[in-house]
């Protein structure tokens, strides 16, 4: 599939230098593709700049590519044109101005020098020539090569006004900081730094669209603290900045649950590329700074504080307009249940315990186990070693209870239905009595998972509550 999106971005780029050619437009490749050509990743989204009408020579490249696609979208001068996996999208080069309380920029025609201008970062602000004469010659204006080499983040023009024309520039930078391991230049953090506040401009979803792009970085940590660092995650996600911080009474202190988060979320990401499972190491000590309490006997302690954790999971996700589905069902239930199997790892594994988690986390059990997991961050290394290999003890019981009670997203075998057909009863509270008494004592092992056992602890349930079935 690679070798096939490089033949046909060869293919594009030959069939615009042909009409151009006919023309005498410039066209020029900017931007993502040609950064990340020149560092050797892979790209499939491909921007091309018109020093005229970029819609106009949209349509003319699709007339090339008949099944393709093309979206236009006038109010912005741009179209893109989908071909297989590569995305191709086309705009006339332009110049724009900023009003302060304003997002939205007024555009004019520019030139190429104009649009480049306009970049977030030197290293963006590339261009390789569609034209004929000059097919594949490199237009830095701004040494984005060089930064390229010294893999730093550095914008065109003064910092202040670039990340003031587009706030939404902040995040980006701290997101190829986190996927490129770049730095960023010191005059330009400093501008960064100075604009932060003016991020409450835009709009959630383009936030989101970045933090999850952090997310799944090889090491999310590295964006998560430029965020601390330069004041994003105030303004961003406030419930995790408030994890920062160590307390002291005499000889206690708790350790620093925003440094922990950072390490569990890295943790996460070499295990799994799960957004949502990142999101839930992310989340999942959010109710530890509500839940803080000191005990002269016990020091600090944070009890209950996966319960408050998931409780807040919503407000995050419905400010950063998120999802409000199963996804965010999915973080919360991870949150909610991070402390199980850490408890279980704490203490003797009993089959009955290990029944109801894996009855609690259905499917998500996997994941639970690996947000438990990557949660065993001490320094003490024997306490690691004791827990990781407590944690081996509850997964090989997991395997094994699953194989031989079936009991995960398992409902009781006896349904209300039966319940009430069997007693001739209605509706009523003690039917659902009836039904969580069986499920009960499957979780404990009184029973299995099996229906005759199920109905005739049900009979002898019934008969202790006054009830006796009905004749057949």
């Amino acid at each position: 599939m690679e070798n096939y999106s490089k033949a046909l971005t060869h293919r594009v780029f030959g069939v615009v230098r042909d009409i151009i050619g006919a023309t005498g437009e410039e066209a020029y490749v900017v931007g993502g593709f040609v950064r990340d050509w020149l560092l050797g990743r892979p790209s499939q989204d491909i921007d091309i700049v018109v020093v005229g009408a970029g819609i106009d020579l949209a349509r003319r490249v699709g007339e090339h590519f008949r099944h393709a696609p093309l979206a236009v979208f006038r109010n912005f001068g741009t179209a893109q044109l989908r071909l297989s996996d590569v995305e191709v999208e086309f705009v006339g080069a332009r110049k724009e101005s900023y009003r302060r309380e304003s997002r939205n920029p007024t555009v004019e025609d520019g030139t190429l020098e104009d649009d480049m201008k306009r970049r977030d970062f030197t290293v963006n602000a590339l261009a390789l020539s569609l034209r004929a004469e000059t097919f594949g010659e490199l237009r830095d204006l701004f040494d984005g090569v060089g930064d390229l080499e010294r893999r730093t983040l550095r914008t065109p023009l003064d910092p202040r006004a670039t990340f003031s024309d587009d706030p939404l520039r902040m995040m980006r930078a701290v997101r190829f900081a986190s996927q490129l391991g770049f730095r960023i230049e010191e005059n330009t953090y400093d501008g960064l730094v100075e604009m932060v506040p003016r991020i409450e401009i835009v709009s959630p979803e383009r936030i989101t669209e970045e933090l999850n792009k952090i997310l799944m970085s090889d090491r999310p940590s590295v964006g998560l603290k430029l965020m601390e660092r330069t004041g994003l995650m105030h303004y961003i996600l406030p419930e995790v900045e408030a994890l920062k911080g160590v307390e002291r009474v005499g000889t206690h202190a708790h350790k620093d649950n925003f440094y922990h988060t950072m390490e569990v979320v890295d943790s996460v990401a070499l295990r799994s590329d799960n957004l949502w499972l990142r999101w839930a190491a992310l989340l999942h000590d959010i109710g530890k700074p509500r839940c803080k309490r000191y005990d002269p006997s016990a020091g600090w302690t944070f009890h209950n504080h996966d319960w408050v954790g998931q409780k807040m999971t919503p407000r995050v996700f419905a400010r950063l307009r998120m999802p409000q589905d199963d996804r965010l069902r999915y973080v919360q239930k991870l949150v909610a249940m991070h402390m199980r199997p850490i408890v279980l790892a704490e203490e003797e594994v009993s089959d009955a315990a290990v029944r109801r988690l894996l009855c609690d986390a259905g499917d998500d059990i996997d994941d639970l186990m690996q947000l438990c997991e990557a949660d065993v961050t001490s320094k003490n290394e024997q306490k690691v070693e004791r827990y990781l290999r407590n944690f081996k003890v509850v997964r090989r019981k997991l395997r094994e209870i699953e194989e031989k009670d079936h009991v995960r997203n398992f409902q009781p075998p006896i349904t209300g239905e039966v319940i009430m057909q069997r007693f001739n009863l209605k509706p009523s509270p003690v039917v659902g009595i009836i039904k969580a008494a069986i499920k009960e004592a499957i979780l404990d092992g009184v029973i299995h998972n099996d229906y005759d056992e199920a109905y005739e602890f049900m009979l002898r349930k019934a008969e202790e509550l006054g009830f006796r079935a009905e004749e057949d």
